[in-house]
């Protein structure tokens, strides 16, 4: 599955470099997105060993309104 699969499919503006808030755990947590396999990559902001996780497109994920910065964003 590609981010372009993923933005046709479930409609969400799923970029790299998209700013994300998860809100599915304990306490709310922002990522970045980094790329897209069976489902979105994200690296975590505060995490330092920049493991990834794998989230699904619309399952407690928020796309924040920050623009991405690779140049990638809507057309």
């Amino acid at each position: 599955m590609s981010l372009d699969y993923i933005r046709r499919c479930y409609g969400v503006p799923a970029y790299r470099g998209t700013p994300i808030l998860y809100t599915g755990g304990e306490a709310p947590r922002r990522g970045t997105i980094v790329g897209a396999g069976s489902a979105l990559r994200v690296r975590w902001d505060d995490d330092p060993s920049r493991r990834r996780a794998i989230l699904h497109p619309t399952w407690e994920v928020q796309y924040l309104p920050e623009t991405p910065d690779d140049g990638e964003g809507p057309r």
